[in-house]
């Protein structure tokens, strides 16, 4: 069998222009680079659109979107100019594209155009060039808790000054005879994205992953089926994944927990000689789970080991909330007996040097009963195995 992996895990830019805020300190950002558009300055753009309910009702499409498909509730840059309502997962496709009267992306073209002057040859490339940056950014909209969006209140617009900030200051959008403006500047941290909607501009991290949720609504080896119908085959499935604490800062977004398990399917050697056939396999994947689902079961099937067998003795197995960093690698073993001896299998997992490890280490094949679900905790994570 082959190995599972389910992980798919300066350009100079036109600066725009302040816009005064009535009261309340200037936002603050620590990764800014010089001569880039930062995070700040696309926060006090959007913040200067006269957003009005078709361009709520975008993000909100988008951020549903994204959910739906195992992301967190972002819309990232790239999508806002590409494919407007497209989630994360959509792969740049939108079925409500066509339904914005006036998408975001025409707002920031127009904004751009009214301070660049486009109609000479050096305005019109300033402006496709910070488009251009902008798409390649990694930039999105975050909007936490926007389940609890009425369907009308303005977002507060704010961003991720980095550094695990639980706070910051947001830009404050409201109605006016002429659409919408800035009118001050308030102090925002998660009770406050809990309660009226938020906009965050952050860095998106999990668009290169495909999270379990995703792969599963597509045939796969999830679907396992025995070609031996009279053989009592069983296999190794997590059931149920519970997040009991976030792991960061409200302001970066969800938790994106990746999960390894090492060790050999279908073993069912006799003699060491037949120990040749058999190499150790890594299964991993992605669950991302948003920061108002904390303490909630998240229930999916997702497949750990084919054709568990009795000569199985330990498997590896990993949990890390994704962070970046460099890549690094846990050594580590997987173990199978022939007629009583133990013989290991050396696994190598990657992951990031900054990733938090939640759990790691190897799970007894005894563990398991066959026919049966068990519950285990795992650092700040419970999970639910069943072999069936």
């Amino acid at each position: 069998m082959k190995t599972l992996s389910v992980k798919l895990f300066a350009l100079a830019a036109v600066l725009l222009s302040a816009i005064a805020c009535n009261r309340g300190d200037e936002p603050a950002e620590t990764d800014r680079n010089e001569g880039l558009m930062t995070k700040r300055d696309v926060a006090r753009m959007l913040s200067s659109l006269p957003l009005g309910d078709d361009q709520l009702n975008e993000v909100y499409d988008a951020v549903n979107s994204s959910t739906a498909n195992g992301y967190d509730e972002e819309y990232m840059m790239s999508d806002l100019l590409t494919s407007p309502g497209a989630g994360v997962g959509d792969h740049g496709s939108s079925t409500k594209a066509s339904s914005y009267q006036k998408p975001i992306r025409s707002m920031i073209e127009d904004y751009l155009a009214s301070r660049n002057s486009p109609s000479t040859k050096a305005g019109a490339e300033d402006v496709q060039r910070y488009l251009d940056y902008l798409q390649d950014s990694g930039m999105q909209i975050y909007w936490p808790y926007s389940e609890n969006w009425d369907g009308s209140t303005l977002p507060l617009i704010t961003f991720d000054p980095g550094n695990g900030a639980e706070s910051n200051y947001a830009y404050v959008v409201t109605s006016t005879g002429n659409g919408y403006e800035v009118v001050d500047s308030v102090f925002v941290n998660e009770n406050v994205a809990k309660n009226r909607p938020v906009w965050v501009i952050n860095q998106n991290d999990d668009s290169d992953c495909v999270p379990l949720e995703s792969f599963l609504n597509t045939k796969s080896i999830w679907d396992f089926d025995d070609e031996d119908e009279d053989a009592e085959r069983y296999n190794l499935y997590i059931k149920d994944f519970t997040m009991l604490r976030n792991y960061d800062s409200w302001l970066a977004g969800a938790s994106e927990f990746h999960c390894w398990c090492g060790a050999v399917n279908g073993f069912y050697a006799t003699t060491e000689e037949q120990l040749k056939n058999y190499q150790p396999e890594i299964t991993d994947f992605v669950v991302v789970v948003k920061r108002s689902e904390v303490g909630k079961k998240k229930s999916f099937r997702a497949l750990l080991v084919t054709d568990f067998s009795d000569q199985l003795d330990k498997l590896a197995f990993l949990i890390v909330e994704d962070d970046g960093g460099t890549r690094t690698n846990w050594k580590c073993s997987a173990s199978v007996k022939i007629k009583s001896k133990t013989y290991g299998f050396d696994v190598d997992i990657p992951y990031h040097s900054s990733d938090d490890v939640v759990w790691r280490g190897q799970l007894g094949a005894t563990y398991f009963t066959k026919g049966k679900s068990i519950e285990g905790r795992f650092g700040d994570v419970k999970i639910t195995f069943a072999l069936e």
